[in-house]
């Protein structure tokens, strides 16, 4: 008997109606060819839920994202809504909040070994880079109390300030996502887990919780986990990332810098996925997640078809690999992508967008990863 998820569909902004478009294919294709079927229904979200409701998460949207088994959103903001009250980034804050999206988990390495010439370190530094930034996205800084400073009030003294709060069980529930994502590998992944304990409370909290969390639960099973501090850590990224192979764990500010940093290793903002999970993926029931490409909305492209839809479609793939339990068809659309991207020095067909050197359109690269996507469902 056939089962039957239901997919969210948020195209967003910018670029992200043109990405979507191309990941809902490969969707669209996985469901024609497999036993599950894959229902996706797009709202709207961000800059363009502004311009049709006022707000960047309409009840609507929030609805079916509460009702849905997992959510593909495309990219959010752009000038046009510039830094005014109601934004689209404010948005992505709401549904993370909502839906309790506790975990950003983003993979940092090469879809293509080809791809190489691209990275910003030398071929040497970068070759063999393959980590995955986890970070915890709904406490700390981001959602502490704060007090924007009054200047404009007679004798005010201007101060502002921002709170960063954690407590043990935030860090009990993070430290066990990345535990069991490094279970995922053989041997198990190491945990490096990043702070600023010489300076901060609540890193201080941090360290040892995480310590604690993987000697008392998880050490029996190979897990190992060490500590950086979060300056420290920037440099090694750049310096040697293969020391920090395996799984980087770190709170919501860090991990939203380090991220980025991270990003720019392959070569290109458009080809790394990420995920938001709610929950263990463990694939035995759905598990709620929130998948999008790394990158932002780049309205100077948009509506141009030049856009780069690999993240998107790689977003697509850890969809069904962590949310619906699907993994040979996830490991499929990889295995699809990485053929595209590869160069044709090694039987690939090298076919690339404007981020990396080429002339695709955005649907021609959609177009070669479905025709080798056919012959591996």
């Amino acid at each position: 008997m056939s089962r039957t998820f239901s997919i969210a569909v948020l195209p967003g902004d910018g670029i992200g109606p043109e990405i979507m478009e191309q990941a809902m294919r490969v969707l669209e294709r996985v469901s024609e060819k497999g036993d599950v079927k894959l229902q996706l229904q797009s709202y709207d979200f961000g800059g363009a839920a502004i311009d049709a409701t006022g707000e960047p998460l309409p009840a609507a949207t929030l609805k079916a994202c509460k009702e849905a088994d997992a959510i593909l959103l495309g990219a959010v903001g752009g000038p046009k809504w510039g830094v005014g009250r109601v934004r689209p980034e404010q948005g992505l804050l709401a549904i993370r909040k909502e839906l309790d999206l506790y975990a950003n988990v983003r993979p940092a390495l090469f879809p293509s070994e080809s791809l190489l010439e691209h990275s910003p370190l030398r071929p040497e530094v970068a070759r063999g880079t393959e980590f995955v930034v986890i970070r915890e996205l709904v406490k700390g800084l981001y959602y502490g109390d704060r007090k924007e400073a009054d200047l404009d009030a007679p004798n005010a003294k201007g101060e502002a300030y921002d709170m960063m709060v954690y407590d043990k069980a935030d860090v009990q529930r993070i430290t066990r996502l990345a535990a069991f994502l490094a279970l995922q590998q053989s041997p198990p992944a190491k945990v490096h887990s990043i702070d600023k304990a010489n300076v901060l409370a609540t890193s201080r909290l941090w360290r040892r919780v995480v310590t604690e969390t993987i000697e008392n639960e998880f050490k029996d099973k190979g897990v190992e986990v060490d500590h950086h501090l979060v300056d420290s850590a920037a440099m090694v990224m750049v310096s040697n990332p293969r020391k920090l192979n395996g799984i980087v764990l770190t709170e919501n500010m860090f991990g939203d810098i380090l991220s980025d940093e991270s990003s720019v290793i392959p070569g290109s903002l458009g080809l790394l996925p990420s995920a938001s999970l709610s929950e263990l993926p463990t694939g035995k029931e759905p598990a709620k997640g929130l998948y999008e490409p790394i990158h932002g909305s780049a309205p100077d492209i948009a509506g141009r078809g030049i856009a780069n839809p690999v993240g998107t479609i790689l977003s697509a793939a850890l969809l069904l690999r962590w949310s619906l339990g699907m993994a040979k068809e996830a490991a499929a659309i990889e295995q699809a992508v990485r053929k595209v991207l590869d160069s044709q020095e090694i039987g690939g067909f090298g076919l690339r967008t404007g981020d990396l050197g080429g002339s695709a359109t955005t649907k021609q690269v959609g177009d070669k990863v479905l025709e080798v996507l056919d012959t591996l469902l």
